[in-house]
């Protein structure tokens, strides 16, 4: 049969052409989507130059698990050959395509994910899971439902130090609570006290395992008429407080200076000796904000010193002024090492995944150089986090249809090269097509998590462990609280001074 070249490359769905994948993710199967009715693709190890031919009559290529494994670790520190071929009906030739690869690194991704399946809507949670799924294969195990959960909210989940073993979910409703789950056991409290804005969300794991930081919320929406831009969350009141889990404390995690902020988004650097945040200036009257107001609130990001030792937290200093330029920063996430944080920029606000134009960006914690990463797409790219061994990148984002998140993940070899990012694999590539829900806030774990839905379930009916606060400031009500932090003059005593 004659070879036909057609000087480009195939067209495949999902896009796994030229990307860069960990040599223990699962088989990376995939689509031709150009028309014919005989399917072919030769695909050739780096190392070893072993050969592996697959055919197809409808352009759906799925990879053996066990060839797969052997084929991607042969292609350590090299490259996966991929050549397509194509025939129509009652053709006599082949139709050949430009060669493409997946280029494997020697570093693996981490063997699991954590992540909330939820359907992209504003109001609807009837239907949400926490799941868990291999990376390593198709696997997918359901960790909390809220299906036997009475239909309450699933809200966050956090894993300190990547750990299976021990990680926190919270749950809003009448099962309400935040449940932590460590040595084998669940346990259901309640990390709130009554001065506090809100509730305890986005958490963020103190390395050494002893502390959670969360930001405390008053959660509001607005709405437009505009199809291209639907909804808009914001902060009406928003703080940083600090879980003392030993002692089952409140701390509330207090700025020096009197001007009054919105805090959001803590995240603990890697040797917990510094807690990042986001901030703006709060500049509503505390009853609501206008749409003017929220266009205006730009956040920046921040970090305040910790002693883990005394419990003390130190003077804040500016990281990063989005502010400066109009724009504003969330989810500030450092990496392992140390050198680099990965943060979303958006142009206000402190909500990303209503905005399309929302971005990586990368900043340098050592030298401050910071940039747009190579990873963005033209839809919204929102939360991310780092793998354990800082080499790859999870992030969520509605570049495939501009309306579901979903993960991709990406290497990061260096502050000038990173990896063409890819969707997680699926055992049909098409799944993504037919799935309405969102992942939401990817984690990466290292191992299986040994807990499922009835864990859960059985232990909502247990009161909540109610935590108490660490200073006597915080008992007050929420007006004498206000009171107490305003501006004084020389000399003024505050309340029970």
């Amino acid at each position: 049969m004659d070879i036909v070249d057609t000087n480009r490359k195939p067209q495949i769905k999902p896009n796994y052409i030229d990307v860069t994948i960990p040599p223990n993710i699962a088989p990376m199967n995939f689509r031709i989507t150009e028309t014919g009715e005989y399917f072919r693709v030769t695909v050739t190890s780096g190392s070893t130059g072993s050969r592996l031919d697959i055919t197809s009559k409808d352009g759906l290529i799925q990879f053996p698990e066990k060839t797969w494994r052997k084929l991607v670790e042969n292609s350590r520190g090299g490259k996966i050959t991929f050549e397509v071929f194509s025939a129509k009906k009652e053709s006599k030739s082949l139709e050949q395509y430009e060669p493409f690869f997946m280029y494997v690194p020697n570093e693996p991704v981490d063997p699991y994910l954590a992540y909330r399946l939820i359907y992209p809507g504003y109001y609807n949670w009837s239907h949400i899971k926490i799941m868990q799924r291999s990376t390593e294969s198709f696997r997918e195990d359901v960790l909390v439902d809220n299906q036997i959960l009475d239909m309450n909210c699933i809200n966050c989940h956090s894993f300190n130090n990547y750990n299976p073993e021990k990680f926190m979910v919270h749950i809003r409703g009448s099962h309400g609570g935040t449940y932590f789950a460590e040595n084998g056991k669940i346990t259901k409290r309640e990390p709130r006290v009554d001065a506090m804005p809100g509730g305890a969300t986005y958490p963020s794991w103190h390395p050494g395992g002893r502390f959670i930081a969360y930001s405390s919320n008053q959660v509001r929406q607005g709405f437009y008429s505009r199809p291209e831009k639907i909804i808009e969350v914001f902060d009406l009141v928003s703080s940083i407080i600090c879980f003392d889990i030993e002692k089952n404390e409140i701390i509330n995690v207090r700025n020096r200076d009197t001007t009054k902020y919105l805090e959001t988004f803590p995240s603990w650097s890697p040797d917990g000796k510094f807690l990042y945040f986001c901030r703006a200036l709060q500049a509503n009257s505390l009853d609501n904000m206008t749409l003017e107001e929220i266009r205006k609130t730009n956040y920046d990001i921040v970090r305040i010193p910790f002693d883990s030792e005394t419990v003390t937290f130190g003077n804040t200093e500016v990281v990063f002024k989005a502010s400066e330029s109009g724009k504003s920063a969330s989810f500030p996430r450092i990496s392992p090492d140390g050198k680099y944080l990965v943060f979303t920029l958006h142009d206000f606000g402190t909500f990303p995944i209503w905005h399309q134009e929302a971005d990586l960006y990368l900043l340098d914690l050592q030298n401050g150089a910071c940039k747009k990463m190579d990873l963005n797409s033209n839809q919204t790219e929102s939360y991310h986090t780092w793998s354990s061994n800082g080499k790859w990148l999870v992030f969520s984002s509605k570049r495939t249809d501009g309306r579901s998140t979903r993960p991709f993940i990406a290497y990061f070899e260096s502050w000038d090269k990173t990896g063409k990012p890819f969707i997680l694999p699926q055992k049909d590539p098409s799944y993504y097509d037919e799935l309405m829900e969102s992942f939401n806030i990817p984690e990466f774990v290292t191992g299986r998590i040994k807990y499922g839905p009835r864990d859960f379930a059985k232990v909502s009916r247990d009161e909540s462990i109610k935590a108490k606060p660490r200073d006597p400031l915080e008992s007050l009500s929420k007006r004498d609280q206000e009171k107490a932090n305003v501006k004084r003059n020389p000399g003024e005593r505050s309340i029970h001074e």
